[in-house]
C-alpha cells in the first residue's frame, strides 16, 4: 500500500512538472522569455516542486479511502504583454498545461493497450493505468473555469466584453469559489476521470 502511494505521488510530481514546463515553453514560443530566464524550462523537479502542493497534499489525500490525489507545482512565470497572440496569448499558454496531461494520458493509454495483450508485460498495466488516471484528473481539474485554474484564462479569452464584470467577480472571490470547486469536484472528478480513462484504455 505504501509503495503504491509513493508511486502515485512520484507520477503526480512528474506530471505537474511537465504541466508547468508546457506553460513556460508555450509562452516562450509566443515570444515571452520569462520562464526561460527564470530557469523553469527544465525537467529538474527541484525547480518546480512545491513542498505543500506537490508532496504534502498528495500524500495526505492518498491516505483517504479511494486514493484520490491531486496536486500542483510552482506556477511558471510569464509576461502576458510579451505574447504575440494578443488576447488569446494567455489562453493558449493556459491550455498548454491540461493538453500536456491529456497527451501523456493518450501516450500511456496506447502503451497500456499493448501491455495488456502481452502476458510477459501485463504486470506493468496497473502502473500505466495510474499514469493515465492521474494525468486525466490533472487535465480536468485544471480546466475548472475559476481563477487561478487554467480554465479561467481560457474562459476569459472566450467571454464577450459584456461578461467582464462576471469575470471580475469570479476572480475577486476566487478563494471561496476555489473551496467550493474543490468540494464539488472531489465528488465529481473521480468518476469523470474514470470514464475518460476507460475510453482511452478500452478497459
Amino acid at each position: 500500500m505504501e509503495l503504491n502511494i509513493i508511486f502515485s505521488v512520484l507520477i503526480l510530481i512528474i506530471s505537474v512538472v511537465i504541466h508547468e514546463i508546457s506553460h513556460g515553453y508555450t509562452a516562450y514560443l509566443l515570444g515571452d522569455p520569462t520562464a526561460k530566464l527564470a530557469g523553469r524550462l527544465t525537467l529538474n523537479p527541484i525547480k518546480h516542486v512545491d513542498l505543500f502542493g506537490s508532496i504534502l497534499v498528495p500524500f495526505l489525500l492518498a491516505l483517504f479511502p479511494g486514493g484520490f490525489i491531486i496536486g500542483w507545482a510552482k506556477p511558471v512565470p510569464y509576461n502576458p504583454y510579451n505574447l504575440k497572440a494578443g488576447k488569446w496569448g494567455p489562453a493558449i499558454v493556459a491550455a498548454a498545461g491540461p493538453l500536456s496531461n491529456l497527451s501523456l494520458a493518450l501516450i500511456f493509454s496506447m502503451l497500456f493497450r499493448l501491455v495488456v495483450t502481452n502476458v510477459s508485460l501485463v504486470y506493468l498495466a496497473p502502473l500505466l493505468l495510474s499514469v493515465i488516471l492521474i494525468n486525466v484528473v490533472l487535465a480536468v481539474f485544471n480546466l475548472t473555469p475559476v481563477a487561478p485554474f487554467d480554465g479561467a484564462k481560457i474562459l476569459s479569452a472566450c467571454l464577450p466584453a459584456s461578461w467582464r464584470r462576471a469575470e471580475a467577480f469570479l476572480n475577486s472571490n476566487q478563494w471561496w469559489l476555489i473551496l467550493l470547486v474543490i468540494l464539488v469536484m472531489s465528488s465529481l472528478l473521480s468518476p469523470i476521470a474514470t470514464i475518460i480513462t476507460r475510453v482511452l484504455t478500452g478497459a
